[in-house]
């Protein structure tokens, strides 16, 4: 327990003052998070429910194109049209936060003649598949340039909410009911104090006007 004296007093008022200017600061970096959160949010939504649409078109091209070509040849496409892609993965940096975004450098999207077969080997079918998940590719790519972002924004949006509400739950109230409790003491001391010395003094009358008695 701390000890309840003035300079402890003055102490726990300017770490209540502290801890209260922190609070007003973490909420101000919240909202400017929610802002940003806000901000991509609407795109992050709109690029998962395009990717769903994509998904689902392209499922239903490759069955119709498996029926028709034969699994081998659709097989034997995938396998020659397959090649790497030049993404660059870095670190960003938003209001200390820091995330990780990926930026691509070609896209993933080709034309028949760029797939490495010769275009007499393919069907309408096959392009039309290979060209949806072509699409599919160039979809979940620009999604994971807002997944990164948006994971880091909701953690730390998470944390600063925890924080904010430790502080104003738990140590503010804990630091008013010292001050409270310290301020209650001292001022019943002082009381104390005042009627001691009181008593001292009407004493110190009454002894001095018996002794002036005395001496007359």
């Amino acid at each position: 327990m701390i000890q309840p004296t003035r300079t402890n007093l003055l102490l726990l008022r300017e770490r209540l003052v502290a801890v209260d200017n922190c609070t007003t600061i973490l909420k101000g970096r919240r909202q400017a998070l929610i802002k940003e959160f806000l901000k991509i949010t609407r795109p992050l939504l709109q690029t998962r429910e395009e990717l769903r649409r994509a998904y689902g078109r392209a499922i239903a091209t490759l069955q119709v194109t498996r029926g028709i070509e034969g699994d081998s040849v659709v097989s034997g496409l995938a396998a020659v049209s397959r090649r790497d892609l030049a993404v660059e993965v870095k670190e960003c940096n938003l209001l200390g936060l820091r995330y990780q975004d990926i930026t691509m450098h070609e896209t993933v999207r080709r034309n028949f003649r760029n797939r490495g077969y010769d275009d007499l080997v393919s069907t309408p079918w096959t392009e039309e598949t290979i060209y949806a998940f072509e699409e599919i590719v160039e979809e979940i790519l620009e999604l994971a340039s807002f997944e990164g972002k948006f994971r880091r924004l909701a953690e730390e949006l998470v944390r600063l909410t925890r924080r904010i509400r430790v502080l104003e739950e738990r140590i503010m109230p804990a630091l008013g009911q010292d001050i409270h409790a310290m301020t209650q003491y001292l001022a019943e001391r002082e009381r104390e104090t005042y009627f001691r010395l009181k008593r001292f003094k009407n004493y110190t009358a009454r002894r001095d006007r018996s002794e002036k008695a005395v001496s007359c």
